[in-house]
């Protein structure tokens, strides 16, 4: 099974059926999202469209945090995923988009690139500890 962007088995405007008149195309395929996950790094690297290569990352332990006041970046381990406003689901089983906020050793980060996208994981810091 696998996620189709086609859209031949709609119906009409008029609630009429519509028969489709070819077959599907491979341009039409999508995939899965990845949920990137904290652990040992593991990442993938998949074909698109036109020969590109797509690197997406299934876990990773290590992010780069970029302090907004000193405009300092600095790669440290993630201790643990805090929330995740994109979808419930994903913030109990603390899987890494952009917009997850997570816990690192310099304080509370949140994400701002795409992992299964991209291929990296980048955030800002939001607040820090005071130690």
């Amino acid at each position: 099974m696998s996620v189709w962007h086609g859209d031949m088995n709609k119906r009409e405007a008029s609630g009429g059926r519509r028969i489709a008149h070819r077959k599907k195309r491979k341009f039409e395929q999508g995939t899965f999202a990845v949920e990137t996950l904290m652990g040992e790094q593991k990442r993938k690297f998949v074909r698109g469209r036109g020969g590109t290569v797509k690197l997406k990352i299934l876990r990773e332990k290590q992010i780069c945090v970029t302090d907004p006041k000193t405009k300092k970046t600095e790669k440290t381990e993630i201790v643990r995923v805090i929330r995740n406003p994109a979808n419930i689901d994903y913030n109990r089983r603390g899987v890494i988009t952009k917009g997850a906020v997570v816990e690192t050793p310099l304080g509370q980060a949140r994400i701002t690139s795409r992992p299964g996208q991209h291929g990296v994981l980048n955030a800002v810091l939001i607040s820090s500890e005071k130690t």
